[in-house]
């Protein structure tokens, strides 16, 4: 199986590392060349920029199922789901699952007049109970790629009125996930959507659900060029209300990373990783290995992290995540990558 990505990758490595961070396509490469000098030499070009900002959340949004108008960008998860958590009356309480990823948990922790519930990720929908306000939960976990019952969680908020807050960081990319299926989605995009780190894309509800424009500047105006000074006296009447203020060069590669990705289409890209995974998880279990079993592109192998080390020094880049060997598989990646793993895997275990 050849890579999906053709000449816009040229990977230099065996690199099965995306839940850690994307690659950066050529067209994407190419444009933050262009910029960077652009804004050494005095040519920058502000209005250009903030146009290219909103080709990148038109096109999120299509690829999220959402209407552009629902979209708001930021620069991380955790600001995103810090504005959640700074919304939230005091009393709230939020379930999450055990073990989550801490940009998600965090913000709602440092709220400490906030009631924190945690249920191990296959229970989350049964510990839904009346007086829960928000659900949160990564529809795929970092740690091993586990992915969430997203359709059981939802239906279990909606009976006891609960919001929801997805996390589609590891998943937006290779999962079509419908966002307008929750109250609030966050992503960080320089993952599995391959774009420069700083780029991170939050959906809301049509009426902005029970959200505070606490970040609002200038920016989140309906005029922004008019509200640059003193109180905005007009905020948008969209998400880009909760707008931060966007970081440039960030924003110029997501337009075009996304662009590549709506192309070749999610569902290409999640059939292509996912014959990659099983390949992989077949060929471990072949060593003697107990990989996590699922459906996912992420595959963790239990207790086999220290592997990552020697892998790393035959060219075969990996992670560790909570103990774990962790090998993700995207749209560069072929079955040669995944043969190489295999045999520098079985090289690491009998050593």
């Amino acid at each position: 199986m050849e890579s999906l990505g053709g000449a816009e990758f040229a990977p230099q490595l065996t690199y099965l590392n995306t839940a850690s961070h994307g690659l950066l396509p050529a067209r994407t490469t190419a444009v933050l060349r262009d910029a960077v000098e652009e804004m050494a030499s005095g040519r920058i070009d502000m209005v250009r920029y903030f146009e290219r900002t909103e080709e990148a959340r038109a096109t999120f949004a299509r690829l999220a199922g959402v209407p552009a108008n629902r979209v708001a960008t930021g620069a991380s998860v955790a600001a995103h789901a810090g504005l959640i958590a700074g919304s939230l009356p005091a009393g709230a309480e939020v379930l999450v699952a055990e073990g989550d990823f801490s940009s998600l948990v965090n913000p709602f922790v440092m709220r400490a007049d906030l009631k924190l519930r945690s249920a191990p990720l296959a229970e989350l929908p049964n510990a839904v109970r009346p007086g829960t306000r928000l659900v949160a939960v990564s529809a795929v976990q970092s740690a091993d790629g586990r992915i969430a019952d997203l359709a059981a969680v939802s239906a279990a908020a909606r009976v006891h009125g609960a919001r929801t807050l997805v996390d589609t960081t590891q998943a937006t990319g290779w999962l079509p996930l419908d966002h307008g299926a929750f109250d609030y989605t966050v992503c960080g995009a320089y993952k599995w959507l391959m774009c420069p780190r700083g780029a991170s894309f939050l959906t809301v509800p049509a009426d902005g659900g029970d959200l505070l424009p606490l970040y609002a500047g200038w920016v989140a105006g309906e005029r922004p060029w008019e509200s640059c000074y003193g109180p905005v006296a007009e905020l948008a009447g969209s998400a880009r209300r909760f707008d931060e203020a966007p970081a440039f060069l960030p924003y110029l590669g997501a337009a075009a990373s996304l662009a590549l990705v709506e192309e070749l289409g999610q569902e290409a890209i999640g059939a292509h990783n996912r014959l990659l995974a099983e390949r992989f998880r077949t060929g471990a279990a072949a060593l003697g290995l107990e990989p996590v079993p699922g459906d996912s592109v992420i595959v963790a192998v239990p207790g086999l992290g220290a592997a990552a080390g020697p892998l790393a020094r035959t060219g075969v880049k990996v992670s560790v995540r909570a103990g774990n060997l962790r090998a993700a598989f995207h749209l560069y990646n072929t079955v040669g990558d995944v043969e190489r793993l295999l045999t520098a895997l079985g090289s690491a275990v009998q050593a």
